[in-house]
């Protein structure tokens, strides 16, 4: 377990972090969120031991960073954002050298090396050279020295920064099959990385803890939560919409012509409208109920300060 409490860093009169606490228990898998700049790789870096905080303290199982780092960070795998790669050594070369470095021998070495290799799907790449892999590839050689050791905690910075979809998606598969017996954190300003992998969300702006809770909780807090988006194949009557019960306010984008109900606080207005709609015999061609827009709750939270 991880016990962050008044967690502070100054460089000179900038407040990177400022009075952070939070705890973080096994199987959770945190998205630790904010814009560039907000001190979330400033956190980071005190968590693995690589910056001592100005203030407060940090406890992981019952040890204390930076007192106990050298038995800390044999628990803790690190992938930090643009993490340095030996680009003229193969793959296979490069998983040996961090072996080595983490003190991994005999039959254990030649273990962990085979199930990193397996987990992490680098057997088509072993032989390569680093600095001809494409990035996701990379980022694939990133994660595995990072859990080469088998830690108890995974801290990714970035992890799919820059990558193109597919590669997204192949990192969070990989991810998610990590995270069964770990704690991952995952650092990111990218607000999709916290409903695609993610169990619990934490926002921070200017050093500051802002949000703590579930994706789902993050959700709620949008306008556009459960409400409903509609699209129609031809001009209608659309007078109607706003008057169905339990809608609260209808909102038309002039420019794709869809129309947004957005209900009464509380209220469900799935079943009224398609009622409305059948009944109106009106020539829907898209129905969508919203989740959410986490962009906007996120620029509420960090600019607007949650008003």
């Amino acid at each position: 377990m991880i016990v962050v409490d008044n967690l502070s860093r100054h460089f000179h009169r900038l407040k990177a972090v400022d009075e952070l606490s939070f705890t973080i228990k096994p199987g959770e898998i945190v998205g630790f969120l904010g814009p560039n700049g907000a001190g979330k790789s400033t956190t980071m870096k005190m968590l693995t031991g690589f910056l001592e905080p100005t203030s407060g303290s940090i406890e992981i199982n019952g040890q204390n960073m930076p007192g106990d780092a050298k038995a800390l960070q044999e628990v803790i795998g690190y992938l930090p954002e643009g993490a340095p790669l030996y680009g003229d050594m193969t793959v296979f070369q490069f998983l040996c050298f961090i072996a080595g470095v983490r003190g991994l021998k005999g039959k254990r070495r030649k273990a962990r090396l085979q199930n990193v290799i397996e987990q992490v799907e680098l057997h088509d790449v072993l032989n390569r050279q680093i600095d001809k892999l494409s990035k996701g590839f990379r980022h694939r050689i990133g994660l595995a020295q990072a859990i080469i050791h088998d830690p108890d905690i995974l801290i990714l910075d970035e992890p799919t920064d820059g990558l193109d979809p597919n590669q997204k998606h192949e990192v969070r598969e990989l991810i998610k099959k990590l995270s069964k017996e770990k704690i991952v954190i995952i650092s990111t300003h990218i607000l999709e990385e916290v409903s695609a992998v993610c169990n619990r969300a934490l926002i921070i702006h200017e050093g500051k803890k802002l949000f703590d809770g579930t994706p789902y909780e993050l959700q709620c807090r949008s306008r556009y939560h459960q409400a409903i988006t509609l699209h129609f194949s031809y001009a209608a009557d659309i007078s109607g919409l706003a008057e169905i019960d339990g809608v609260e306010e209808m909102e038309i984008d002039r420019e794709t012509g869809d129309i947004t109900l957005f209900p009464e606080p509380g209220k469900l207005i799935m079943a009224p409208v398609t009622e409305h709609v059948s009944h109106f015999r009106l020539p829907v061609d898209k129905f969508t109920i919203e989740t959410g827009r986490l962009d906007d709750v996120f620029r509420e939270i960090t600019i607007g300060k949650g008003a």
